[in-house]
Parts: C-alpha cells; sequence; structure tokens
C-alpha cells in the first residue's frame, strides 16, 4: 500500500500536472499548505514551483511549514523533490540570495553560467541522464539511454559527490539527482518526462524511499 502522499504547496501555484502524474503512478494525493498534514503524511513531495527566495519566505512564515519540513525529512519520512524542490534541501542558493535553504544536503545552488552561444539559459527542454552507480531503487526500468525534462537557470553543487544519482551535461556536467538517506530528488520534471518521469514516481509510489 503506498499510503497517502501530501504534495506541499508553499509558493502557490498550479500543481496539478504533478497531482496528475503522481495519481497515474498510484499515488493518493492531498496538496496542502498544512503543516500538520505535511507531519501526518506517509510520503512528502516538494514541487519545482516559484523561486528559491519565495520558497524561503513561504516556509518560514506563520503557518510553520518549514519547521514541518525539518520534522518529517529528520524523522525518515520518504521525501520527493522536484527541481526547486530539490534545490532547498541544500545549505544555500545564489538565486535572490545569497538566502539559506533547509541545510539537509551539504553544498550550495549556482547559476548556469555556460560559454557556449548556442546553449541559452534558463536551460529549457530534453536532455540526456546519466546514472552515477546502479544502487537507486528509484531509477529502475528507466531503461539504457533515459531523456527527462528540465527548465531551470539554477543547479546544485554537492559537497559530496556521492549524493549524486543521475548527472546531466549542459555546457559541462551538473547533478540532475540525488539521493541521501530518505530524500531523493531530481532537477528535472518528472510529471514533464512522459515514461521516465513517470517511472521513477512509480517507484516512488510503490516503494517509498528507502534508506540508503
Amino acid at each position: 500500500m503506498s499510503g497517502s502522499i501530501a504534495l506541499v504547496d508553499v509558493c502557490g501555484g498550479n500543481l496539478r500536472s504533478v497531482v496528475r502524474a503522481l495519481e497515474a503512478a498510484g499515488g493518493s494525493v492531498v496538496v496542502t499548505s498544512d503543516p500538520e498534514v505535511v507531519r501526518k503524511a506517509d510520503k512528502v513531495v516538494v514541487p519545482g514551483q516559484g523561486a528559491f527566495g519565495t520558497f524561503a519566505a513561504g516556509a518560514r512564515d506563520a503557518r510553520g511549514l518549514g519547521e514541518a519540513l525539518r520534522e518529517v525529512i529528520a524523522r525518515g519520512t520518504p521525501f520527493f523533490g522536484i527541481c526547486l524542490g530539490m534545490q532547498v534541501l541544500f545549505d544555500d542558493s545564489e538565486e535572490q540570495g545569497p538566502i539559506a535553504g533547509l541545510g539537509f544536503i551539504a553544498g550550495h545552488v549556482v547559476k548556469f553560467r555556460v560559454n557556449d552561444p548556442k546553449l541559452k539559459v534558463p536551460h529549457i527542454g530534453w536532455n540526456s541522464i546519466t546514472r552515477s552507480h546502479d544502487r537507486e531503487p528509484l531509477l529502475e526500468g528507466l531503461g539504457d539511454e533515459p531523456y527527462a525534462y528540465f527548465d531551470h537557470s539554477y543547479y546544485a553543487v554537492p559537497s559530496d559527490p556521492s549524493v549524486i544519482a543521475l548527472a546531466c551535461d549542459y555546457g559541462g556536467t551538473f547533478c540532475a539527482a540525488v539521493r541521501k538517506d530518505n530524500l531523493f530528488a531530481c532537477q528535472f520534471h518528472p510529471e514533464k518526462s512522459q515514461r521516465v518521469g513517470l517511472t521513477i514516481l512509480r517507484n516512488f509510489v510503490r516503494s517509498g524511499v528507502e534508506k540508503a
């Protein structure tokens, strides 16, 4: 049984595409800004909506969402972050900052600085993703040459390369997904990545994020 999934709405965006993808993967989803709902959920997903500073402000407000996220992550609740939902796990970001993140993964979020005039920022579109190791259960069934859909101007640089689960090349190699204990997060958008994204979400819904 997959259990309840809290899709955390911090920035007040339209999350319908993420809901549809999680439901297609077999999940029972509730979109919430209520910290108590987050605390009680079996799994937590933070989507890629808004900017880093907007998220940080929303997480600090009177609702206490930031504290609820810290609590559920610290106690081992399976967590899935998407795009911004991955970046906020790190120490800080250059976007609208520097601004402090949640600090669960050591490292920084930096802006793309590409020298190739053919490569535009933001990085938008389909790119191949490469596994950093074969131990990640959420990546089972992706096939030999998976492609995912990206839409971002910033990317995370982990201090410990061993947390990198997927990499991508865009004017240089960057971190496309991370795994640390009960945390799995990706820079791309699985809800827009068709078969690849649905496979990853289905693995998350069915088995959760197991500790490494």
